[in-house]
């Protein structure tokens, strides 16, 4: 995959792309990041990326020619079938973890990350094909949301996690919150593993593990469970778990 920033502070990726699991990643040849300050593309004598919104208003707006110019330098001779132009900004979808699976089928991602009052509405009718939110709050401008959409994309891409079952049964993966997770020792200052991690029964396991999972999501994120599928066996765990709240 190949991942295009856009933005007017590259300086803010070199840590997040050049640590852990996404430096490795691109080590590997899994992926292939590039980061470009937007404001190299000016046209005009002082470098302006910005302009003061028509019929008044406060702050500035992002103005159409640099961002539109840089993408095209990006896109030039390229097909778009695999391609998406993601536009970080507070009325974008909510961004969540089908997304990301969304997006780590693509062959490449560009983000544009804005700063000020907004972009230039042209940039969002003919340029982009997703506007995306990363939660319900306004930051100071795009790049924090980039990187956290490229680390969660990026770590979906085959071959980049050392075990390839983790991405699987991720929290959302699979529609639900995660089950506990416990390791050495069995006994650590009187707080022990569950009996059934310790017994060797596969099979037993893995039924305390989905249980322990609708359990998590009922509790923590009941939100999760409309659009869930259960099964039969999963909905009289349900209908138990709602007895004993009760």
């Amino acid at each position: 995959m190949k991942i295009d920033v856009l933005t007017l502070f590259p300086e803010m990726f070199s840590g997040v792309l050049g640590s852990s699991i996404l430096k490795n990643a691109q080590e590997k040849g899994h992926v292939s990041y590039s980061v470009t300050d937007f404001r190299e593309f000016t046209t005009n004598k002082h470098n302006r990326v910005d302009d003061y919104p028509y019929g008044g208003g406060g702050g500035m707006v992002l103005t159409p020619q640099p961002i539109f110019d840089a993408v095209e330098s990006i896109t030039d001779g390229e097909q778009e079938a695999n391609r998406r132009i993601i536009l970080l900004c507070p009325q974008g979808e909510r961004y969540n973890q089908k997304k990301a699976e969304e997006f780590a089928a693509m062959d490449h991602l560009i983000f544009i990350c804005g700063h000020y009052e907004g972009y230039d509405e042209r940039i969002r009718q003919h340029l982009i094909t997703d506007e995306i939110s990363i939660g319900d709050f306004v930051l100071t401008g795009g790049e924090l949301g980039a990187m956290v959409i490229i680390d969660s994309v990026t770590r979906l891409l085959p071959g980049v996690l050392g075990n390839e079952f983790s991405a699987v049964t991720d929290s959302f993966s699979t529609g639900l919150l995660e089950y506990p997770h416990y390791t050495r020792p069995s006994d650590f200052r009187g707080m022990k593993v569950p009996d059934v991690l310790l017994s060797g029964h596969h099979g037993r396991i893995e039924e305390w593990r989905r249980k322990q999972s609708l359990k998590r999501t009922y509790e923590r994120r009941p939100d999760l469970l409309e659009s869930y599928d259960l099964t039969d066996e999963e909905k009289a765990w349900l209908q138990n778990l709602e007895k004993d709240k009760k």
